[in-house]
């Protein structure tokens, strides 16, 4: 005991003699459990705050001060990260499904995780810069509440920081002559900068998960590397052993399958009747997309034609507005499903094949939708005889991601429990069902999508969404143990989280920058609501501050930058074509990788 106890105390002292990146790496490198491997690093840490005690008689003030803060602060980091660890249970969950369902199904909860992080992130800075402020200058509601307010999103919840009428347009100070706040241009610049961030964040995801899963395949999933290289020998409890084992098994089929596949040779008949049967399926899903977006454009002007005429408060009307977003998310929940037939009737050779195509027509069946209401909101709504035209779409939007929401937990009922009921007692041939990852992936990018366009006229609906993740994620987990089985035919799908990530930025982020491109610079707000009341655009609010800050010396520079830079059409040409060149330069070294990796496989296989 006493022999293990100086070894430690030895190793403790040579670690904190060591610089940080290397005692990191000495400490990763043990084959001790995480737990010892944490309780050194503690030790080593009390140690050198104690070995800087020593010498503080011989540092100046400054020093010690800054000494004692980093350590601190490592520490707090430490300490928090822990904390994290044990809090986010989300990796044991993924590495369950990982290990019972194959990276396929896996990779819809990943990207579900990433969404809710990514709400997250946009509640904390919409509610900081946006919603805080104005409490203080907020006005006491005398609407009363009812419940029904939940579901339509009306009614008492007008006269909240929920939607956009409620904002001020004044400069908020709480103390006379002290530091002011400016609700305009705090609104309009906390979305715009929150925009700019999101195409960093979707850009730097693209690029990190295609260089992971097209650039690089082989050092991430090559099956000689999983089965000789990847066993962790800190793992020491049975359980987590077993699931480490079917994890890497799931993951070496689906390698090996990928391998493997056969490539069936028909015959000309067999071709042309193949043919024939991907026109029709073909027409009939774009047949079906027209027809759905038909239905919900004439539904919506029926919709805003009840509000502006017949705007009451009893029960009937209240149910009246739930029409369209009911209507909508009918359409949105069953129409896949005869796409789904649609891709089964097709009988594609490969899963990934019949997943890309079915994605690709619930892509446009959704993105179709959206942009009807896209365009029923900005050129309809906007130029009614509503007195606040911001709250209404607020509201629209509220509905649309409630009643998808809720649809979304019925669609794990009826799509996936009745099913397994089905298929054990009633129909035995049938048996359990498969996860549909195309149909449950689109309902995910069209509710971020409904967010994103929601969050100027409703900056807390990243919250809403937020919460509607985080069941999503628990009540499709439950779902997927219970009733659903493994796919029946193994396969590899390391690309698709990189598809996953470019349908999001591709059409539904760019075409949500369009809508608020217009929104912002085109239309004329509310007269008589919100912070921007009064003015011809809510890009206006910007062009004054700028008038202002030329009277001040000191703020030349952001002048400059403004009318050198920001309203430059020759800046932004010159930016894209860098964009443009550094594009083409990193995909000829791509290629340059590719090609140089496939002459290196010839020279070994020689």
């Amino acid at each position: 005991f006493f022999h293990g106890f100086y070894e430690e105390e030895k190793l403790v002292e040579s670690l904190a003699t060591m610089p940080t990146n290397e005692r990191i790496k000495a400490i990763q490198k043990m084959p001790e459990t995480m737990k010892k491997k944490r309780e050194i690093r503690n030790k080593v840490l009390k140690e050198i705050t104690e070995k800087s005690r020593r010498r503080s008689t011989q540092l100046p003030c400054f020093t010690q001060c800054l000494q004692g803060r980093v350590v601190s602060f490592r520490r707090f980091g430490n300490s928090l990260s822990e904390y994290f660890q044990l809090l986010w249970v989300w990796h044991k969950t993924l590495k369950i499904i990982g290990a019972e369902f194959g990276t396929s199904v896996l990779s819809y909860f990943i990207f579900l995780k990433w969404l809710l992080t990514f709400n997250i992130f946009s509640f904390l800075i919409n509610f900081s810069f946006i919603t805080i402020p104005q409490f203080v200058a907020a006005e006491p509601n005398n609407l009363s509440f009812t419940g029904l307010e939940l579901f339509t999103g009306a009614g008492y919840f007008q006269q909240t920081v929920l939607y956009y009428g409620f904002y001020t347009n004044a400069t908020i100070s709480k103390i006379e002559n002290g530091p002011s706040y400016n609700m305009q241009l705090a609104y309009i610049f906390t979305i715009g900068i929150y925009f700019v961030i999101c195409i960093l964040i979707l850009s730097f995801s693209i690029a990190k998960s295609f260089c992971r899963n097209f650039v690089n395949p082989q050092a991430y999933s090559g099956s000689a590397s999983k089965l000789l290289c990847t066993w962790d020998f800190n793992i020491t409890n049975e359980k987590a052993v077993k699931l480490k084992q079917k994890n890497l098994s799931t993951q070496i089929k689906e390698g090996l399958a990928e391998v493997n596949r056969e490539v069936r040779n028909f015959s000309v008949t067999e071709r042309v009747v193949r043919i024939v049967i991907h026109l029709f399926s073909w027409v009939a899903s774009l047949g079906t997309a027209v027809a759905a977006c038909a239905g919900v454009y004439f539904l919506s002007i029926n919709n805003l034609k009840l509000f502006v005429e017949g705007h009451r408060n009893d029960l009937e009307s209240q149910a009246a507005v739930l029409v369209l977003p009911v209507v909508t998310s009918l359409l949105n929940a069953f129409i896949p499903f005869f796409y789904s037939w649609l891709g089964h009737l097709e009988r594609f050779q490969s899963p990934g094949h019949q997943i890309y195509v079915t994605i690709t027509r619930n892509m446009v069946l959704k993105i179709s939708i959206v942009g009807i209401l896209c365009y029923y909101w900005l050129n309809i709504v906007a130029a009614s005889e509503s007195q606040c035209w911001e709250t209404l779409v607020g509201q629209d939007i509220y509905r649309l991601v409630l009643v998808d929401f809720i649809f979304c937990l019925l669609g794990s009922f009826f799509g996936e429990f009745l099913r397994r009921i089905i298929g054990t007692t009633v129909w035995v041939s049938l048996g359990l069902p498969e996860f549909d990852i195309g149909r449950n992936v689109l309902d995910l990018i069209y509710a971020q999508t409904l967010t994103w366009i929601g969050i100027l006229f409703s900056p807390l609906l990243p919250g809403i969404q937020m919460i509607s993740f985080a069941i999503v994620f628990y009540v499709k987990k439950v779902s997927l143990m219970m009733n659903c089985q493994p796919p029946r035919k193994v396969w590899r799908t390391a690309q698709m989280a990189t598809s996953f990530m470019f349908l999001l930025f591709f059409p539904s982020f760019l075409g949500v920058l369009s809508v608020i491109g217009v929104t912002v610079w085109r239309l004329k707000p509310s007269e008589e609501c919100g912070p921007f009341r009064g003015l011809s655009s809510m890009y206006a609010a910007v062009s004054e501050w700028i008038k202002i800050l030329e009277n001040y010396t000191a703020s030349k520079w952001v002048v400059w930058v403004y009318y050198n830079l920001i309203t430059s059409e020759l800046f932004f040409f010159i930016l894209s074509s860098l964009v443009l060149i550094i594009t083409y330069l990193y995909w000829q070294i791509i290629e340059g990788r590719k090609t140089m990796a496939k002459l290196l496989r010839k020279q070994i296989s020689n």
